[in-house]
């Protein structure tokens, strides 16, 4: 049963405890940048026109809600699957699906209109990051450092986008173990192979990961080696306040905490290690 622990966090599993961790691995978009705020807004809209036009009878309706439960399950991979099971629902109706690859350069050159500006702005220093970043980011990823936790920065983004990113934001000395994002070659990386590399290359178990992230994926993957997560549930942009709908979502994929944004980061700490 959840319990409201203040600050707006919530305890889902009774008992959980990151008191041993060793490693902290964080998603990137939607939970410490929200330079791509957004972006489902996007994506969505994008290929409800693209089936709309197919004319399989279905309505604008259902089509969104297909939609956007597509784009949740797949949430925190790598874009490109999305593209690829966004083709197979084009194929399923009788459409002629383009390359999946075809269909991500739309997206991102439909993504680039929204985001273009505020990255500009980072660029150019007119605006300061914290105000693309989910509110006490920063200072988490301080105190975790203090306490010795090695941090990882894991995206679904493509790594040339989300790096540079990343480096606008200032939050890449966190993050020594490595800032990793979607490659040319999709196989060769995902959240789930950098777990297993983890635990592989170190002395590190899975129960001694906790992890942060607002989508299905990363709660999951950690999860499945028994550490330790925190759902980053937050309405974006603003980041204020938990949003219903990723809360449910992020619950059903394992989370055992539920944070609005990080503002309560010191609660959140001695929450988590005690």
């Amino acid at each position: 049963m959840e319990h409201h622990l203040g600050g707006g966090i919530e305890l889902i599993t009774a008992g959980a405890s990151a008191a041993g961790a060793k490693v902290a691995l964080f998603d990137f978009d939607g939970t410490i940048s929200v330079i791509r705020s957004g972006w489902v807004d996007v994506m969505a809209p994008m290929m409800v026109e693209i089936l709309l036009d197919l004319k399989s009878g279905e309505s604008e309706a259902e089509l969104r809600s297909l939609i956007e439960e597509m784009i949740w399950r797949t949430t925190g991979k790598e874009t490109i699957y999305q593209m690829m099971d966004f083709a197979s629902h084009v194929t399923t109706r009788g459409g002629k699906a383009l390359d999946p690859r075809e269909y991500k350069k739309m997206y991102l050159d439909r993504l680039w209109t929204v985001i273009g500006g505020r990255i500009e702005e980072l660029k150019q220093g007119r605006a300061d990051p914290e105000r693309y970043m989910v509110p006490g980011a920063r200072a988490l990823l301080e105190s975790l450092r203090e306490r010795g936790l090695k941090m990882y920065l894991a995206s679904g983004t493509d790594e040339i986008y989300m790096k540079e990113e990343a480096r606008l934001l200032g939050v890449v000395p966190f993050f020594e173990g490595g800032v990793f994002g979607a490659q040319e070659d999709y196989q060769s990386f995902s959240k789930k192979i950098l777990i297993q590399r983890i635990i592989s290359t170190s002395d590190v178990r899975g129960p001694e990961i906790v992890g942060f992230g607002d989508g299905y994926v990363e709660i999951e993957e950690v999860k499945l080696v028994g550490g330790v997560t925190v759902g980053v549930a937050t309405k974006e942009p603003v980041c204020a306040e938990v949003d219903a709908w990723k809360r449910q979502r992020l619950i059903g994929a394992g989370a055992d905490f539920i944070v609005p944004n990080f503002r309560a980061h010191r609660a959140l700490v001695e929450k988590l290690f005690s």
